[in-house]
């Protein structure tokens, strides 16, 4: 029998696909993009997935019965059978991801999953959540996308929509409805775009000095003027953190987790964001969790390849349902 030292991992943007090779012990070999063709309803996009794979392959003179197979990862809920409904960044309706690209990759094995799953499997395994086995990863970024990790398992549920904490809602008294179409989601209020929103709402009746101006503000000059003193960004990061601390509180007393990992791009912000959600996630955590490690994410970019990655090295095992 063929000894398997090789594994893909697929992290699906509507922009562009970001790829890896991996060795079976979770060594990065190589990484590279391709463009994400969205056009006529993103028909080429698994195609595309399949060449690129099968190419490296030729590349590196690799059999394809040294492969352990190639996980895929995509934004949208992705069901235990590697299905999709819908992907809208992609143009996609229903899609049968792991059936159409399986039978393009001739034999070698493929799994599917929720980009943000794929990620926050990803940090468990060689980043930020690295040795723990259950987990919680949120990605802060034009939206909020999570992930759950119970046992080493992602938790997909019923309907692929597991650990979708950007919509769980806490503030049902916000007027403004999110992009899922509910009121006061996570996502309206902690994501970039977010932070965006409620700094120019507070700025609005602020009549005291700040370096803040409502016309270029961003999520980064926010905590930039956090750390500059700033009492107005002072408030507003307060909010944030108030909403992201109450949010995983109320997660932690459900899954328990080892350690939770804030990734994505306001992660960059670095402890100072940290250190907002840590305040109102004690105040808010039960007794038996108030102590759960708070952690920045390790991988940034690459979380989803590791992911994906890994979700092909477990298999079908690696879902809970």
């Amino acid at each position: 029998m063929t000894m398997k030292k090789y594994v893909f991992g697929i992290d699906v943007g509507g922009t562009t696909i970001k790829c890896g090779l991996f060795q079976t012990d979770g060594t990065l070999l190589e990484k590279w993009e391709i463009p994400t063709r969205t056009e006529h309803d993103g028909d080429q996009i698994l195609p595309d997935v399949a060449k690129t794979v099968l190419d490296k392959i030729s590349e590196k003179g690799i059999a394809k019965e040294e492969v352990a197979g190639v996980g895929i990862d995509v934004p949208g809920p992705v069901n235990e059978k590697g299905e999709i409904a819908v992907a809208v960044n992609l143009n996609w309706g229903y899609k049968d991801i792991v059936g159409e690209l399986g039978s393009a990759m001739g034999g070698i094995p493929v799994q599917a999953a929720n980009d943000a799953n794929a990620a926050a499997l990803g940090e468990m395994w060689g980043g930020g959540g690295r040795g723990a086995k259950n987990l919680i990863m949120v990605t802060l970024g034009t939206g909020v996308g999570g992930g759950i990790i119970i046992d080493g398992k992602i938790v997909a549920g019923a309907h692929g929509a597991g650990g979708e904490i950007g919509h769980a809602c806490v503030d049902p008294e916000e007027p403004e409805a999110c992009n899922c179409g509910n009121h006061g989601c996570l996502e309206q209020m902690a994501s970039a775009t977010g932070i965006v929103r409620l700094a120019k709402r507070y700025l609005s009746t602020y009549k005291e000095k700040t370096v803040l101006n409502p016309e270029r503000i961003s999520a980064k000059s926010v905590y930039d003027a956090l750390k500059a003193g700033d009492e107005a960004a002072s408030a507003i990061v307060e909010q944030v953190s108030d909403y992201l601390g109450n949010a995983l509180a109320i997660f932690s007393c459900v899954v328990d987790p080892e350690i939770i990992v804030i990734g994505g791009g306001v992660s960059k912000a670095g402890q100072i964001l940290i250190d907002g959600i840590k305040k109102y996630y004690q105040k808010y955590a039960f007794i038996s969790c108030k102590d759960t490690p708070i952690v920045l994410a390790e991988l940034g970019n690459d979380a989803g390849i590791y992911g994906a990655a890994k979700l092909a090295l477990d298999g079908e095992v690696s879902v809970l349902i």
